[in-house]
């Protein structure tokens, strides 16, 4: 049935609400807004003067569906989430799914933690950011650790410490984990390092250099110098870093704009420092202007988040935007407090908006060049693989594993533009022969295409597993046995010398594996992937090993808690001393009476 445009707008009211233009299979082909929804719609089907990204959206409308909303606000709410619920075609979309990362500060432990921290902030304690990656995260730990030497460990080694660790021996903590500090002297600590990530720098800087001039006049030298260490690595770091002067809360966003591509570049100031830089590559509609942009980002990247501490209070943009005061006043009502969006900027300010615009152009010229790189490479793929279409999805599988402890399969995904990092996935390996790679895959591809084939996400077009004809043979008996068809199965094998360069593909089209020579720059691509699973792998294998090494074999003993798990290792100094020690040795310990004793012995003695 044809859209009657004039009988629809003719039955539109005028009152503000969000639109839903739809094709004719029903899917969403955009999402607006309007303070007059009858006047906004019926924009679209002018005449002429329409610009080219409307005309094309407009010749694929079957029909229109509009929600009416009390003001223009809830309006402009509604439509983020619909943005985000859709993904039209024809809106600019910023996929932003990774959570950004925060400095926490515990505040209940009597010595408290410093540490790196993503997700939901429900321990208690202080957070400090948002950063713009955890790079910028770890180099700020880095540098504290250097100044004031809070802990950064693991509450549960924390706990289980019977001797200092590295780090006390380079200078980096203060050790009172065996209480090698006094409580006072590090809840002064702690305090320095709160009014630094607070943006206090001077009131701190005046401070030291208080102590530093007492510690000189009580002849403290050895103290005297340490103070003096640490003022000079605070006003270094205070001159790289700030460019606010006071407590500056701001974002600066530059943006530079091409033909299909954009780039969003923020430059994340808090309490007067920069935090870091971070760039956003949205796929635009043809002739998309840098203000709409900007307008798009601003909306999704704040509002969608909807997280009141993500939100500054002022945002300096590179292009002017329409209804910025509208953008302004729901994020406002975001955070509960008011949040400024200025486009026209004076003095320090303008040089800093100007560095962000150059910094976009710079990052969309280098992100394109590696687009057609990218593009270049799955040619050659194409070419190499016999296929009829270039390959929309590419998955990689790898092992990784020591000695056949903490067994961890990766999976990477990868897409026309490069890498699809919130589509990895990582599968802990779990009754498995130690060392078994064939079965450690086999079960970490059962458990990843039986999801795809129950509908829970996109089967690739191309399979790499990293191996030679074992490995892949036992991924085309599972994809087999799983039903699953359709999936071009290539195995990548490492040569004779190991070296990139000199690998064996081995393509599964019959019973016999066929060995293909592949072209530079197919073989980039393919290196590109299979390094990327190793990579993943490994760090999950890691991470895996590292959590199993931190549990202390003591925990979940009957009637062993914190308190008595630390008499144990103080006593003995060490898991191993208790492991050897007899019943009779165990109940000379405060606290470890003969049941508890008995207890312990047999767990740690069982199997």
């Amino acid at each position: 049935m044809t859209f009657d445009v004039k009988a629809f707008l003719h039955s539109l009211t005028e009152h503000p609400g969000v639109y839903q233009m739809l094709g004719g299979d029903g899917a969403v082909l955009y999402v607006g807004k309007a303070k007059n929804l009858r006047k906004r719609v019926a924009s679209y089907f002018r005449q002429r003067g329409l610009a080219p990204k409307t005309a094309a959206l407009v010749q694929r409308i079957a029909s229109v569906q509009v929600t009416v909303t009390r003001t223009e606000l809830e309006a402009l709410i509604l439509e983020q989430n619909l943005i985000k619920e859709y993904q039209p075609p024809f809106n600019i979309l910023f996929r932003d799914d990774k959570s950004y990362p925060y400095l926490f500060l515990s505040e209940r432990d009597e010595f408290p933690r410093l540490a790196l921290h993503r997700g939901s902030k429900r321990a208690k304690g202080s957070y400090f950011g948002p950063y713009p990656n955890a790079l910028a995260v770890r180099e700020t730990l880095t540098f504290l650790k250097k100044i004031f030497r809070v802990r950064q460990c693991e509450d549960s080694v924390f706990r289980h410490r019977s001797r200092p660790c590295l780090q006390y021996q380079i200078g980096r903590c203060t050790a009172p984990c065996v209480g090698f500090i006094a409580a006072d002297a590090y809840a002064r600590d702690v305090r320095r390092t709160r009014l630094f990530l607070e943006g206090k720098s001077r009131e701190l800087t005046r401070e030291l250099e208080r102590e530093m001039e007492a510690a000189s006049g009580r002849l403290e030298f050895e103290a005297a110098a340490q103070l003096r260490d640490q003022i000079a690595a605070l006003r270094a770091i205070q001159a790289e870093q700030s460019i606010e002067a006071g407590s500056g809360d701001l974002d600066v966003i530059g943006v530079a704009a091409g033909a299909e591509r954009a780039c969003v570049h923020v430059l994340y100031v808090r309490r007067g420092r920069m935090l870091g830089s971070r760039s956003f590559y949205p796929t635009i509609p043809p002739g998309a202007e840098p203000g709409e942009v900007l307008a798009e980002f601003v909306s999704q990247h704040y509002l969608e988040r909807g997280v009141a501490v993500d939100i500054p209070r002022e945002l300096l943009l590179g292009a002017a935007i329409e209804e910025a005061e509208l953008l302004a006043a729901a994020l406002t009502e975001a955070a509960g407090r008011g949040v400024a969006i200025r486009s026209r900027t004076r003095g320090p300010r303008a040089r800093w908006v100007d560095t962000a615009q150059r910094t976009a152009a710079q990052n969309l010229a280098g992100h394109l060049a590696a687009s057609r790189n990218t593009r270049q490479r799955f040619e050659a793929l194409v070419a190499l693989l016999g296929l009829p279409d270039p390959p929309r999805r590419l998955e990689c599988f790898d092992i990784s594993h020591a000695s056949g402890e903490a067994t961890v399969a990766s999976c990477v995904v990868f897409g026309s533009d490069g890498p699809l990092k919130s589509q990895y996935r990582r599968f802990n390996i779990e009754g498995v022969a130690a060392g078994d790679d064939y079965g450690a895959m086999a079960q970490a591809l059962t458990r990843r295409y039986r999801r795809l084939q129950q509908g829970e996400g996109e089967l690739p077009d191309v399979l790499f597993i990293d191996g030679g004809r074992g490995q892949l043979g036992i991924a085309r008996r599972v994809l087999d046995e799983l039903g699953v068809v359709g999936v071009l199965v290539v195995g990548v094998a490492k040569g004779s010398a190991r070296k990139p360069g000199l690998e064996t593909l081995l393509l599964n089209l019959d019973e016999r594996p066929r060995e293909l020579v592949a072209d530079p720059r197919s073989l980039l691509l393919i290196q590109q992937i299979r390094d990327e699973a190793h990579r993943f792998a490994i760090t999950g294998h890691r991470g895996r090993r590292e959590r199993a090494r931190r549990v202390s074999r003591l925990e979940g003993i009957p009637g062993v808690g914190p308190k008595r798990r630390r008499e144990l290792l103080r006593h003995f100094g060490g898991l191993d001393s208790v492991a050897q020690a007899s019943v009779a040795d165990l109940v000379k310990v405060p606290g470890i009476d003969r049941k508890v004793a008995d207890a312990i012995y047999s767990a740690l003695h069982s199997g």
